[in-house]
């Protein structure tokens, strides 16, 4: 049993300066605070921001601006402290920028004193800084597939081109991605968490991260938005509510992936083909001239699909995909959104862009929870995409898909509070064990 001393400890949570980073560490952090916790959540202002928005004064968090040294501010203005909407040309930048703020994160941490550190995979400086101070830090991964990771330089294929450049080949400070990402694995204290489940992870028993020299792989669970009540999503739930069960396919590539031109129109030639209803969540660069959504689709396509499909900009994923109504997913396939299709029952129609999100499309149709639309040379078609959409949503072939779909998120849902249990336990155990150490240290 854990005495309400222990659980009030004093967590630091420190997530990378990307959208599909924060949002879980910030489910990780609403948890932990639901235990007893107090957390102290640190990040840019740009990255805090949609968080303060939304933030519930009973959770213990405190939000903790962490800012660049001025000396960046030229090149890196305050705007440009997170990968949204970054140029892809300062993202070297923004990562010197994140090393240089080791210092005021130390200072955070004399202040605060917390018991742990909870960091990201690229800020290997952050478990040093803890260490400085007999602080434990543990690793939280957001990705399931960061397991994966070959610490060898693979050979380079046209598949793996652009992950690889990012990975092993571009350097900032003396480190290239996968020399941060080996750093902060060997760094963390006894154990890893991960934004995943026992379930999920059976799928990984050949992972690189199995080796007892990485400790123990501990899964925090999905860690799925819960569906909330939001400005503006009125008219999306109405309309969704008057659609038959499991009839609406919902459409979405996630806050930092854009279409391109032709990509836009073969997407709605091919919701158009497949004859669902859908609700699509058009984003795009304005690029081209390009000013407003209708602009952005293709001539005419919005006074066709009047009654059948829905446009937006913005849309609560979530709250759709725990709607009743919802019956597929066109995704991306990142992660976060990986696993809320999975926790709320929803087949994935699997359109991967980059990164780990084809890997996590090829884990959905390993699970058999999702079909992923083909390409030919890198390129999907209007008629696949409604042949994989119509498959997953109404034709008998896709029954099995359905069916497992509902399956696994009933066996997530159900083991969810207990695999997170387990990890809070072992956690105060870590602290305890550290607290002990340091006790006896004292005493000889």
């Amino acid at each position: 049993m854990v005495s309400k001393q222990e659980k009030s400890m004093r967590i630091v949570m420190l997530p990378y300066l990307a959208h599909g980073h924060v949002l879980p560490f910030y489910e990780l952090a609403k948890k932990l605070s639901n235990k007893g916790f107090h957390i102290y959540f640190c990040s840019t202002p740009i990255c805090l921001e949609p968080i303060r928005n939304n933030h519930v004064d009973h959770y213990h968090i405190q939000l903790i601006d962490l800012q660049p040294p001025s000396s960046f501010h030229q090149q890196l203005p305050p705007h440009y402290h997170s990968t949204k909407n970054l140029p892809p040309h300062l993202l070297n930048t923004l990562l010197a920028a994140i090393d240089a703020t080791k210092l005021a994160f130390s200072d955070i941490l004399k202040t605060l004193r917390p018991e742990l550190v909870i960091y990201d995979l690229f800020q290997p400086w952050a478990p040093e800084a803890a260490r400085e101070l007999n602080i434990e830090a543990v690793l939280f991964l957001t990705s399931v597939q960061s397991q994966r990771m070959n610490f060898d330089v693979p050979k380079e294929t046209e598949s793996n081109k652009e992950i690889l450049d990012y990975l092993v080949k571009n350097s900032v400070n003396g480190m290239t991605f996968t020399q941060r990402f080996f750093k902060s694995i060997t760094s963390s204290s006894q154990m890893i968490l991960i934004k995943s489940s026992t379930e999920i992870q059976a799928k990984f028993h050949n992972s690189n991260l199995s080796s007892d020299a990485f400790g123990d792989l501990v899964p925090v669970g999905p860690l799925v938005q819960r569906p909330q009540d939001h400005d503006g999503d009125v008219k999306i739930m109405d309309w969704l509510s008057k659609k038959e069960a499991s009839s609406v396919v919902f459409v979405s590539f996630g806050s930092e992936n854009f279409l391109s031109e032709e990509e836009m129109e073969e997407m709605a030639n091919g919701l158009e083909l497949s004859n669902v209803d859908f609700i699509w969540v058009v984003r795009f660069h304005g690029e081209n001239n390009v000013k407003s959504i209708h602009e952005a689709l293709p001539s005419g396509f919005m006074e066709r699909i009047q009654g059948k499909g829905l446009i937006v900009d913005w849309a609560p994923q979530a709250k759709i995909l725990a709607h009743t109504s919802s019956g597929g997913f066109v995704s991306h396939c990142g992660w976060s959104s990986t696993l809320e299709a999975m926790m709320y029952g929803v087949p994935i129609i699997a359109i991967p862009m980059k990164f780990d999100q084809p890997h996590n499309a090829n884990l959905a149709e390993e699970m058999g929870v999702g079909i992923e639309v083909p390409r030919r040379k890198k390129k999907f078609t209007r008629h696949e995409v409604a042949k994989v959409i119509k498959t997953v949503m109404v034709e008998e072939q896709g029954k099995e898909v359905r069916r497992r779909a509902k399956e696994l998120s009933e066996s997530l849902n159900k083991k969810e509070d207990e695999e997170f249990d387990v990890a809070v336990e072992k956690l105060l155990h870590l602290v305890q064990e550290s607290k002990n150490s340091v006790a006896a240290s004292k005493e000889t």
